[in-house]
């Protein structure tokens, strides 16, 4: 070998040397914190006025929209002189189309890069088929009109939930979903008086034009959330500044094999099962009762319970945040269970009345904490909305159940036992909340 090649070889091992131990102090070397934490999670400051007043205000006009459906449908396909056989296989495509939507709508949710996108779509879908209603009552368009509706609903729930988790992280979710709750319940409220006033005072068909109109201010407030301040990786369910993009996710058949997901599914399955049919079947038993107040009392069934969530539903927020989410869960099945034994032993109807404002804490705790344990389940998965959806999917077949054996309870065994089998279903809950569900709040680091 040269004197010239011998030096070119020296060279190349010292540079080689010099990349290795630079490459080793590298690794040895930690990053700065601050530096480091920067890198990881660019929304260290609390979401704007804006985005939050955005967020409260698109919650409550989606929440007026939605409204729009479900009863005040079958009050104007029956003024259109359509059968009861024709609007019940209506309604029914509308829930089957709701039950088999919710885990794709999830999955969607979680595949897009834009909740906000998402979220505008599905209200203007929801807005279309309230204007498809109300100018074409035909069978087809009905039906079709009846499955975007469901569809768009599947779809708006995980949008909101997402929207909500981007942008406050899993730290603030609590409190953010107490809100979300109490503005749905004021946009229910608000909304079945619009739609009410204007069929009473213009036409049936009124109510779907006003639905459709709400949807304008909903779009105005989606306009007023920072798409740079929802974190589209912590909004699927990653861990905050870490990418948990959409093919990196967790398998979907992982997700729904988790075993504290599938126990807290059947705890909201049993709470459907005990509560859905209970408010159908009260109004029943006042109709028999006193029908000359039936209307008015049901009315009172109605919309009082929603001004109870919207008065609890920031308190259960901060509250899973401090004691925990267990406690609360316990609580809201508990109350269910005490709703069907109290109705079951009280003939007056103006205490069965007072017993079902009890409903407003039970839909409070559901409502705030179904989203709230799922974010803790799925944290760093990325399948937040699509668990979402599993869930919801538990809720639907636990709801057509519930009104199915209630119903054959009480035309062959009396509405007493109605009641208590539904109360039993309630107390079922709770045992499988009390022996298996886990406490799902994360410990603090100490």
């Amino acid at each position: 070998m040269s004197p010239n090649q011998v030096g070119s070889r020296f060279c190349e091992l010292h540079m080689l040397d010099k990349r290795e131990r630079d490459r080793d102090s590298t690794k040895r070397r930690p990053a700065p914190a601050p530096l480091k934490a920067l890198e990881r999670d660019p929304l260290l400051v609390k979401p704007s006025w804006r985005s939050q007043r955005g967020l409260d205000w698109f919650v409550f006009f989606v929440a007026t929209v939605l409204t729009g459906f479900g009863p005040f449908v079958a009050v104007y396909l029956t003024s259109q002189h359509w059968t009861q056989l024709d609007i019940g296989l209506v309604l029914s495509i509308g829930g089957v189309a709701s039950l088999l939507g919710q885990m794709p709508s999830g999955a969607l949710v979680d595949a897009a890069r834009s909740e906000r996108v998402v979220a505008g779509l599905a209200i203007v879908a929801t807005g279309a088929s309230a204007l498809a209603l109300g100018l074409w009552p035909v069978s087809p368009v009905v039906q079709v009109a009846s499955v975007v509706q469901a569809l768009a609903g599947c779809i708006l729930g995980p949008a909101i939930a997402a929207i909500s988790l981007g942008l406050v992280g899993h730290d603030g979710i609590g409190e953010r979903l107490g809100r979300n709750a109490r503005f749905a319940s004021l946009g229910t409220g608000a909304g079945a008086a619009a739609m009410g006033a204007s069929g009473y005072l213009i036409a049936d068909q009124a109510v779907f034009f006003v639905a459709a109109a709400f949807i304008i201010p909903a779009l105005l407030a989606l306009r007023f959330i920072e798409e740079k301040e929802v974190d589209p990786e912590r909004a699927h369910g990653g861990i905050e500044g870490e990418p948990c993009l959409h093919h990196r996710a967790a398998p979907m058949a992982t997700v729904i094999r988790h075993r504290t997901l599938l126990i807290f599914a059947g705890c909201v399955l049993l709470f459907q099962l005990a509560n859905a049919a209970m408010l159908p079947l009260l109004g029943s038993i006042l109709t028999m009762r006193s029908s000359q107040w039936a209307t008015a009392l049901i009315a009172v069934c109605m919309i009082v319970p929603q001004l109870i969530v919207a008065l609890v539903s920031p308190w259960i927020g901060r509250s899973a945040q401090r004691i925990g989410r267990r406690p609360l869960l316990l609580l809201g099945i508990a109350v269910v269970s005490l709703r069907g034994i109290l109705f079951a032993s009280l003939s007056n109807p103006f205490l069965l009345v007072a017993v079902q404002l009890l409903d407003g804490i039970a839909a409070a705790v559901f409502t705030v904490l179904t989203p709230f344990i799922i974010a803790d389940i799925t944290r760093g998965t990325g399948r937040f909305n699509f668990s979402l959806g599993f869930v919801g999917t538990a809720t639907g077949i636990g709801a057509s159940l519930s009104t199915t054996l209630a119903g054959y309870a009480s035309d062959h065994f009396g509405s007493p036992a109605a009641f208590l089998a539904l109360a039993a279903f309630a107390a079922a809950g709770v045992a499988l909340v009390w022996r298996l569900m886990p406490e799902t709040r994360p410990r603090k680091a100490d």
